[in-house]
């Protein structure tokens, strides 16, 4: 039974002992992201996760990456809206120097004038090929039309000028304020002790200042359109509609009607756009929540001539799945579902990210059976109750991008959706 345990300047700390591993793996994740920045400051926590990498304590970036990799390890790192994380994957006996490396890396970074001039230079490179890779600029497009104004409607790799415009001192203070204390969880799972870490936790990060808190801006799905020719062979179409935090009661409703939508083979998207109509050779649906709003989202693939006629068929199911699910629908989208989070914790990795991420999220430990409890809960009119949540707004935002003929599938889909 994984247990919390929480430092005097807030941080907190989860082991999670599994029997049988000769590895294990470390977390160490921050509730801030990309969504604290302000719009001259956009990409910054993208940028600094990418400078600690280059030099931290006494350590080059070499070093770092040789220290971990010599005891059979890997490091990695990763930024969203509300949270950053670093991971390290070790052999059993590689807790210690795993957690001082990354402690370094979020508490000590070096921070040298020439990296930095380096790092935005890769990292221009980086939002340059976002913007050649269409499958990744679609969700940009959306996300931008979604959130207007707002940070979740940036990019998290910011723009060339936004990065730029960040020196050492500067970065410094963001870091302060980004990876404060009292939004620091450090999760372990596989071949940990929970004594060795809390007291490697209390060494390493117990002296970090807290700083005072800071609130995100309120964020709200405001919807519209992005629509953007481009010389491909394919259409890419991203539908998004208002979703809810993850705190909502309706949030597990809200996953099985994605779940129902488009999650599977079986999902009524994918039977009828691909199986039954074939105008997709890709789709599916999912669902994204942040702390008090979110989405739901469709992607697709298909040829651009079939772009209209994708873009009513998914606004049909939609609507259709709204009025009504069937018993059998939905016991496959709860055991979909379940699948989908229960297999993920046979990764150790994963079980160390789902630990801290819950604590960030909820403030303490889902267990498996409450998880699969919440969702064997909901019924076909929570469904529905969620789909009215979704629909009665009248918002949506669709982005396309691709041949000419493929654009008015944007306009279709709002007015196949509302009239």
């Amino acid at each position: 039974m994984s247990r919390v345990h929480t430092l005097t300047n807030g941080v907190r700390v989860v082991a999670d002992p599994v029997a049988g591993f000769q590895t294990l793996a470390l977390s160490v994740s921050l509730g801030r992201g990309a969504r604290s920045e302000a719009e001259d400051r956009a990409g910054w926590a993208h940028l600094l996760e990418h400078m600690v990498f280059k030099g931290a304590g006494p350590r080059s970036a070499r070093e770092i990456v040789e220290a971990i990799e010599a005891r059979g390890g890997q490091i990695n790192a990763a930024t969203g809206y509300e949270r950053t994380s670093y991971q390290v994957r070790s052999l059993a006996g590689g807790l210690e120097l795993g957690m001082e490396v990354v402690a370094d890396m979020v508490l000590r970074p070096t921070l040298d004038p020439h990296d930095l001039t380096q790092e935005v230079g890769v990292i221009a490179q980086e939002i340059a090929e976002a913007a050649d890779t269409p499958d990744d600029l679609v969700f940009e497009l959306a996300q931008g039309a979604a959130f207007d104004g707002h940070p979740l409607g940036r990019p998290v790799l910011g723009t060339e000028a936004s990065i730029s415009a960040a020196t050492p001192q500067t970065l410094e203070a963001w870091r302060a304020r980004l990876y404060a204390p009292d939004r620091l969880v450090v999760s372990a799972s596989g071949a940990v002790d929970e004594t060795e870490l809390l007291d490697l936790t209390e060494r390493l990060f117990g002296a970090a200042a807290p700083v005072a808190p800071s609130n995100p801006e309120p964020a709200a799905f405001v919807g519209g359109r992005a629509a953007e020719a481009r010389k491909l062979e394919q259409a890419h179409l991203v539908f998004y509609l208002p979703g809810i935090g993850a705190l909502d009661p309706d949030y597990f409703a809200l996953r099985l009607f994605t779940e129902a939508l488009g999650g599977g083979m079986s999902s009524r998207l994918f039977q009828e756009a691909r199986e039954r109509l074939g105008l997709a050779y890709a789709i599916d649906a999912f669902a994204e929540s942040y702390q008090e709003t979110g989405l739901v989202g469709v992607y697709a693939g298909c040829a651009a001539k079939d772009a209209a006629a994708l873009a009513g068929v998914v606004a049909d199911q939609i609507l259709r799945l709204a009025q009504a699910v069937g018993d059998a629908e939905l016991a496959r989208a709860k055991a979909q579902l379940k699948a989908s989070l229960f297999m993920s914790r046979e990764s150790l990795a994963a079980r160390a990210e789902q630990a801290a991420a819950q604590l960030l999220v909820f403030g303490r430990l889902l267990t498996p059976e409450e998880i699969a409890a919440a969702i064997d809960a909901v019924t076909p009119d929570d469904l529905g109750r969620v789909a009215g949540r979704l629909l009665g707004p009248r918002l949506s935002a669709p982005a396309v991008l691709g041949p000419a003929p493929a654009l008015a599938a944007a306009d279709r889909f709002h007015q196949a959706l509302f009239g």
